[in-house]
């Protein structure tokens, strides 16, 4: 059946027999992804949502993810990303520069987010990574030892993204009480020369497996709204299952004014619910996090996207622009009668596969 000409009802079923597939622990190829984005009109991407929200309460529960993030350092970015303000080669008007943050700011922070009522608190910084830093840098050690007493001093668990890191660094991470580690691939193999081109798609790559080989679950997604194609987007959400990441941030992109994509249009709220959709469907288990640009793109819509297969957020504020009050964003979960906290991992499927 061409789903772009099957009217509601038909469309219904045959979403609701793809959710049973995937249930049972069937899992969709790029052609049946491929034939999802056809899905078009708000009443037929509604049903496309129906039946994500499906799989995601039988495979993930009703526990929606709760985490904040702190920018430890910012501005002055070695990297030309084209969608982040705080690259060097085109700072957006009014982001803040400065160096490491000292870890009483951070721990001080980080019981403020424990109070708002995030179970985790990720360490960002700008740059390339620490692959890279020079030897006589002691930022990475200064971060360790930041997250050994954020373990000591509180209950919320710390991550971090701090770009780039060898295997050796990941078990540091590890041994220091990091458990996830944020590194997004950010687009789908072939769009990612359109987004960057100071480091490669494979050196993100290199990275999230360094981590998993050193037991730090990989809190790794992409943007969606850079002028990338639907294509793209299936592309990167497989890549993503191949990977076994047990996170997946969705960035909606919000353009920001001075970088070179700040001349985009925001994204469709429905095109977003019908990405989101799609990144369930294939990611049945994953924990997928609405992270930046959730409230500039949904505005009104943002609780559509807990009926499309989100089940994570983050709370508070972003690297460079403002979020939402927790309070607001607990009283969506409530109303939605979902209930903030940790949410399972993948632990592999039902015919024993690890994904």
């Amino acid at each position: 059946m061409d789903l772009r000409s099957a009217t509601p009802d038909e469309l219904r079923d045959r979403l609701d027999a793809i959710a049973t597939r995937i249930i049972a622990g069937e899992r969709l190829d790029k052609t049946e992804a491929l034939a999802l984005t056809e899905i078009e009109g708000q009443e037929n991407i509604l049903l496309l949502c129906e039946a994500a929200d499906r799989v995601r309460r039988e495979c993930c529960g009703n526990t929606v993810d709760l985490c904040s993030i702190i920018n430890v350092k910012s501005g002055g970015c070695s990297e030309n990303c084209s969608f982040c303000s705080q690259s060097a080669y085109h700072p957006g008007e009014g982001s803040p520069i400065y160096g490491l943050k000292s870890a009483d700011e951070i721990l001080e922070q980080a019981k403020a987010a424990e109070a708002a009522g995030a179970r985790r608190f990720c360490l960002v910084s700008q740059g390339r990574g620490p692959k890279y830093n020079s030897p006589k840098s002691k930022e990475f050690e200064q971060v360790l030892e930041t997250v050994r007493r954020i373990i000591a001093e509180t209950s919320i668990k710390p991550c971090c993204a701090l770009g780039e890191v060898t295997a050796e660094q990941a078990e540091a991470l590890a041994e220091a009480g990091v458990t996830r580690y944020n590194h997004n691939l950010e687009a789908s193999e072939n769009f990612y020369p359109e987004v960057v081109s100071t480091h490669t798609w494979g050196d993100r790559v290199e990275t999230v497996k360094n981590l998993k080989s050193a037991g730090i679950q990989a809190c790794t997604g992409g943007i969606i709204g850079m002028g990338e194609s639907w294509e793209d987007r299936i592309d990167l959400a497989l890549s993503l299952r191949d990977l076994e990441v047990e996170s997946v941030p969705l960035n909606l992109l919000n353009p920001r004014e001075g970088t070179p994509l700040g001349h985009l249009p925001k994204l469709d709220p429905f095109d977003a619910l019908k990405a989101i959709a799609i990144f369930r469907l294939l990611l049945p288990e994953q924990i997928i996090r609405y992270a930046g640009g959730r409230e500039a793109v949904m505005g009104e819509l943002q609780s559509f996207g807990f009926k499309a297969g989100i089940n994570a957020m983050l709370v508070g504020h972003y690297l460079t622009t403002m979020g939402q009050p927790p309070e607001r964003d607990r009283a969506m979960l409530a109303e939605l009668g979902l209930e903030g906290g940790e949410a399972p991992v993948p632990q592999g499927d039902r015919h024993g596969r690890s994904r």
